[in-house]
């Protein structure tokens, strides 16, 4: 804490995002910046497991719902078949609370509906990655 402000700074993390969109992606880089974070960025659910499966020190994983070739909770399943520990933080603009129930269930530590508040994922981030 730095004047009793929460300091997000992350030297030496590695952040997996699993994000299609170019745009949303952008946004969590902006961010990030500040952190001293590490991302690493993967535009489609098989290219997240791979990078997941490939680097051997990942903090964290963000996830967007709907990918191409594989959705991201199809993905957090497969994760979960290697790491039960990662925590992963999946993201969507929709919403339903039946998208909320499958993500839970398939093992995501926690659910976020876009758009994404800057100082709600600082703090959400900061509860896993020290």
């Amino acid at each position: 804490m730095e004047n009793g402000k929460p300091d997000y700074r992350w030297q030496g993390k590695i952040i997996l995002i699993g994000e299609d969109d170019l745009t949303n992606f952008r946004l969590l880089e902006i961010i990030l910046s500040n952190t001293k974070v590490t991302l690493i960025h993967a535009k489609t659910g098989t290219e997240t497991l791979k990078m997941f499966k490939d680097y051997k020190k990942i903090d964290l994983i963000l996830l967007d719902i709907k990918m191409p070739e594989m959705d991201g909770i199809e993905v957090t399943r497969e994760i979960r078949k290697i790491n039960l520990n990662v925590p992963i933080i999946i993201q969507t603009a929709f919403a339903l609370d039946e998208e909320r129930v499958k993500s839970m269930k398939a093992g995501c530590n926690v659910f976020l509906t876009k758009p994404i508040k800057q100082i709600e994922l600082l703090m959400i981030l900061n509860s896993f990655i020290r």
